[in-house]
């Protein structure tokens, strides 16, 4: 209860006009998250919103723009979770402990913190060409985290490392389709994934 209670009190401190962007781009991650992109109309998240559908227009110019917000928030959210969690750790930390660190975080943030993430993954392959391009910053600076991150699995053949990059997001994108959250341990989750995942990569990394 009170983290919701430290959200609202957040929001209350932004002016009005912020304070009623991040409600609209709160219900439409939701609702792209469980309708998909083309099922969702302006006026859908204008009448939850409490508002007619030309006042949204004041907010997003159009449902390009407000999909891109959506979207790049999906990723930030994500990729703050993961730099918070490597930033926590030792600067001695191995290469198999950072990897495991970030895939728990990564899967936290996927499942649990908000509808942006989720919206993100199920959404992305539905948008047209030029959306998708106007995400691609987002996600190639998150990228460059796992690039690093995995670098130390490539030292035999770097070609390999965006290869690597893609199996390993798109192995825990994929949960969204078949864990439940509600019923899952997602750290132990993280912990089998990592398993599986790094079984065959860490054969050139001593640690």
């Amino acid at each position: 209860m009170r983290a919701h209670a430290t959200q609202d009190e957040s929001r209350a401190a932004l002016g009005a006009g912020e304070a009623r962007r991040l409600q609209i781009l709160d219900i439409a991650a939701r609702h792209f998250r469980t309708r998909g992109y083309a099922a969702v109309s302006m006026r859908d998240i204008a009448t939850e919103a409490g508002m007619r559908t030309p006042s949204l227009y004041y907010h997003f110019p159009s449902k390009d723009d407000l999909v891109i917000a959506v979207m790049d928030r999906g990723i930030a959210v994500v990729r703050e979770t993961v730099v918070a969690a490597l930033d926590a750790l030792p600067p001695d930390a191995g290469t198999k402990h950072r990897l495991v660190k970030a895939m728990r975080a990564h899967l936290h943030a996927l499942h649990s913190l908000s509808d942006y993430t989720s919206a993100n993954v199920r959404i992305f392959g539905q948008l047209p060409e030029a959306l998708r391009s106007a995400n691609l910053p987002e996600r190639r600076a998150y990228q460059a985290i796992w690039s690093e991150l995995l670098a130390p699995t490539c030292v035999a053949d770097r070609s390999r490392l965006p290869e690597r990059v893609a199996i390993f997001i798109g192995a825990m994108n994929a949960t969204l389709e078949w864990v439940d959250p509600a019923r899952s341990d997602l750290e132990a989750l993280a912990d089998h994934l990592a398993q599986v995942l790094l079984n065959n990569v860490l054969e050139d990394v001593s640690e």
